[in-house]
């Protein structure tokens, strides 16, 4: 028994993950669900502008979606807690889908904008199908941590994944096919992986009590601060992407853009699994700083390369290095999301981290094209740091908060 117990604790522990009944079936409905995630976007872009003939019509349309799920998927992830992950993300799902085909429709038309708005409005019902998969995580092992954090920074890392290849997919579809087409199949995918996920009954989480005196994750203690940090951690993607574009453009390659963002997905990618496969030694509430802290050190190192050199290839390194401590940040940060949320309210407590981080991208975003605007692009990449030393400064100051056992 001794020689056995040490085999395991010597096997790899994404493979002990997958040997759950049941996971492997899930993560593959759940991973064709949330490749559509990073397709969407891209999509409505090439198909607006390339019908419309205006990007600034193409932004508007997908910053109202953006701002609608940010209100919206909140109260979908509490329907879901409440009544069962397939009772609600099947109609949610197909609302949402409804939304991309009606879009699809109304451009390939040439109907009014205002029904573009409202199109996509409609896709805010999208239920958080990666905060569905990590509530299956969290009940398959709650009681056990260390492979919890597995969980976690697979799904992290899958989450990154999804962001690498959806774009590119979507830019493909649209170029070499037709123009609806990346929408059309990021809707096909996403109808078709919600069900298979949905269809695993046997692994998906019981719906707890709710009583009358229920109340929102964000009112438990350390709650709060933590979506501080995830909003200053969304900060920190959303400057990054359009600062790097930026750059690029100005050094004349702006088509390099996207390889050095997907570098940069790829390094926090890596480091995610790494992360996962190693069984953290301290309290969870200390390692949150000690990424954060990593992650601010870490995103001096695009500035450094942007303002010493001209070179794409140092600022490719410098952004490889500098996504090894996010995807960590997000691992502990997730982990500690789900110690301060009540069992019964799992997906409503990951879906308002979410929203906070689309929050600090949209936050981000909008900062560093204002740097951008006033000093240049390698002074941009300070919005960045800056934002990875405000996620820093909170998560340090706040340490006790979310260290104390939650209210119950």
């Amino acid at each position: 028994m001794p020689q056995t117990t040490a085999l395991a604790r010597r096997a790899n522990p994404y493979i002990r993950l997958f040997r759950a009944p049941g996971a492997r079936a899930f993560t593959l409905g759940n991973l064709v669900a949330r490749l559509p995630m990073g397709m969407f976007g891209v999509s409505a872009v090439l198909m607006i502008s390339g019908a419309r003939g205006s990007y600034a019509l193409a932004g508007a349309v997908t910053a109202t979606g953006l701002a609608a799920t940010a209100l919206v998927a909140p109260w979908t992830a509490r329907l879901v807690d409440r009544y069962g992950q397939a009772r609600i993300a099947v109609p949610a799902t197909a609302v949402a889908v409804l939304g991309s085909l009606s879009l699809l429709l109304c451009v390939h038309r040439g109907a009014p904008d205002w029904t573009l708005f409202a199109s996509y409005a409609a896709t805010a019902t999208t239920p958080n199908t990666g905060g569905m998969s990590r509530a299956r995580w969290a009940h398959l092992h709650r009681r056990d941590p260390a492979a919890l954090h597995t969980a976690n920074a697979f799904e992290q890392a899958a989450d990154e994944l999804c962001f690498m290849l959806g774009p590119v997919a979507a830019a493909f579809l649209c170029s070499s096919l037709f123009p609806e087409a990346g929408t059309l199949t990021g809707a096909v995918l996403l109808m078709g992986g919600v069900l298979l996920f949905a269809a695993q009954r046997a692994t998906e989480p019981p719906v707890a009590p709710r009583t009358a005196t229920a109340k929102s994750p964000v009112r438990e203690r350390g709650f709060a601060p933590l979506l501080a940090v995830f909003l200053a951690t969304g900060a920190v993607f959303g400057s990054l992407e359009v600062v790097t574009i930026a750059y690029a453009d100005g050094l004349g390659h702006r088509p390099a853009a996207g390889a050095l963002l997907a570098l940069q997905a790829a390094g926090s990618c890596a480091s995610g699994l790494v992360y996962g496969s190693v069984r953290p030694a301290s309290r969870v509430s200390r390692r949150l700083v000690g990424c954060v802290a990593a992650m601010a050190v870490l995103m001096g190192l695009p500035l450094l390369a942007a303002r010493a050199t001209d070179s794409l290839a140092a600022l490719a390194v410098a952004l490889l290095l500098a996504g090894a401590a996010t995807a960590p940040t997000m691992v502990t940060g997730m982990t500690l999301v789900q110690h301060r949320t009540p069992r019964g309210q799992l997906n409503e407590g990951m879906t308002l981290a979410v929203t906070a981080i689309l929050g600090g991208i949209a936050a981000g975003s909008a900062l560093g094209g204002q740097v951008i605007e006033q000093v240049g692009a390698e002074m941009g990449y300070l919005v960045p740091v800056c934002s990875a030393a405000v996620a820093l400064v909170v998560s340090a100051a706040v340490h006790g908060r979310y260290a104390a056992p939650p209210r119950r």
